[in-house]
């Protein structure tokens, strides 16, 4: 189905609404008119399978017919946002609220703004949908599904949120709105300041009623953020904890793969029962390890442990973090006691906390510091076109200064 329709004759607001909408699921159907159908059902014949997710009235169009027409489908269609483009003033947001317009989108946004305007009406729109059966996501059978990527820690206090919140945004640059960052350490998970977001809705929401059964609903629970990625955060009180069962996880991860291209689970440190059941979904493992004794030996009774159970995802990435020859350990030592080659170093920096507790990820500001080029790096393993690649003594450049 088109999930969006515009409707509009200005071709160049047209090119950035198809810019917008390219690395989106679904598609943009548009309708080039100056003027509007009598009502929703003239132009809604025309599509194909069930009635769209977002109409966009573009620029260009009548305003008062644009509120007729918004009004009309409040009523009919209320399950569909409509999202009205025109220059904002006090009289038109009085106007628009009044025929149900679901927001305002200025005429000159850019393709990144008018991205994340449409993920959130279409929130609106799945949230109305809430009275559905359940299983009627029209996302419901997408093979596979999407790379699950578990970023672990036997011990805490390695930068596991750092390292979790960068990946996702710079794999939501690759795929714009298909990354999700689901935060897994009930107890005391920082995604949420990581990212500087205030979630209306938690993972203790998302896994039970509606959500559990149907995935648009459980698109309704997720945070949008700026960067073109969604996240699911942790309980605002570690006591919901005890309400999230490892059945809970394994059900959230299988909704999200046919939703997500991928899906970046912050897991709480140790291999608590959460770990466990992310594992069993996992298709990669992010290790990251501090350079000290208690991380590296942590890290090698981690892998010994999964693999005794069997449970160790077959893509496996060590990031070697806070890296530093003055702690008076080799790379070498790493690789030699954990029995596995590092991937990705990333050396001492004071911009990575400092950027965490800003709750702005390094690869989001593009800062210069020189952890940046081993996070860039970490995200090229997990681009399509990574297995393809040529890699010539891959881990002997890893180097620690």
């Amino acid at each position: 189905m088109s999930r969006f329709v515009l409707i509009t004759p200005n071709n160049d607001f047209e090119h950035r609404a198809r810019l917008a909408t390219s690395g989106m699921h679904g598609s943009l159907q548009t309708f080039q008119a100056d003027y509007l159908p009598e009502g929703p059902q003239d132009f809604l014949r025309q599509l194909v399978g069930e009635p769209p997710e977002v109409l966009i009235l573009g620029p260009g169009l009548p305003a008062d017919e644009s509120l007729r027409l918004a009004s009309i489908m409040d009523l009919q269609y209320p399950e569909i946002s409509v999202v009205l483009v025109v220059p904002e003033s006090s009289d038109v947001v009085i106007k628009a609220m009044r025929a149900g317009v679901r927001d305002l989108l200025d005429p000159d946004a850019d393709p990144d703004v008018i991205r994340i305007m449409l993920e959130r009406a279409s929130l609106a729109a799945a949230g109305r949908r809430r009275g559905l059966a359940p299983g009627t996501s029209e996302h419901a059978d997408h093979g596979e599904g999407g790379r699950v990527i578990a970023v672990m820690s036997p011990k805490g206090g390695v930068g596991k949120t750092t390292v979790a919140t960068n990946l996702a945004i710079g794999l939501g640059k690759a795929a714009p709105m298909g990354v999700v960052i689901v935060d897994l350490d009930l107890q005391f998970g920082d995604v949420a300041s990581g990212l500087m977001l205030e979630p209306e809705h938690t993972i203790t929401d998302a896994v039970v009623g509606a959500a559990s059964e149907d995935s648009m609903v459980l698109k309704t629970y997720l945070t949008v953020h700026p960067a073109g990625i969604y996240a699911l955060c942790a309980p605002r009180n570690p006591v919901e904890m005890d309400k999230i069962t490892g059945e809970h996880v394994s059900r959230l991860l299988a909704q999200l793969r046919q939703e997500f291209q991928y899906i970046i689970v912050d897991t709480a440190p140790g291999l608590g029962e959460h770990v466990l059941a992310t594992l069993e979904h996992a298709t990669d493992a992010v290790w990251i390890c501090g350079m000290d004794i208690p991380s590296i030996r942590g890290l090698r009774t981690g892998f010994q442990i999964l693999n005794e159970l069997n449970l160790m995802p077959a893509r496996r990435h060590v990031v070697l973090n806070m890296a530093d020859r003055r702690g008076g350990l080799t790379l070498q030592d790493v690789e030699a006691t954990i029995n596995a080659p590092v991937d990705v170093v990333l050396p001492r920096s004071k911009s990575l906390p400092y950027s965490t507790n800003k709750g702005v990820p390094l690869l989001q500001d593009s800062s210069r510091d020189p952890a940046t080029k081993g996070l860039r790096k970490l995200v090229d393993r997990f681009k399509p076109d990574w297995e393809a690649r040529t890699h010539k003594q891959l881990h002997r450049r890893a180097v620690v200064q």
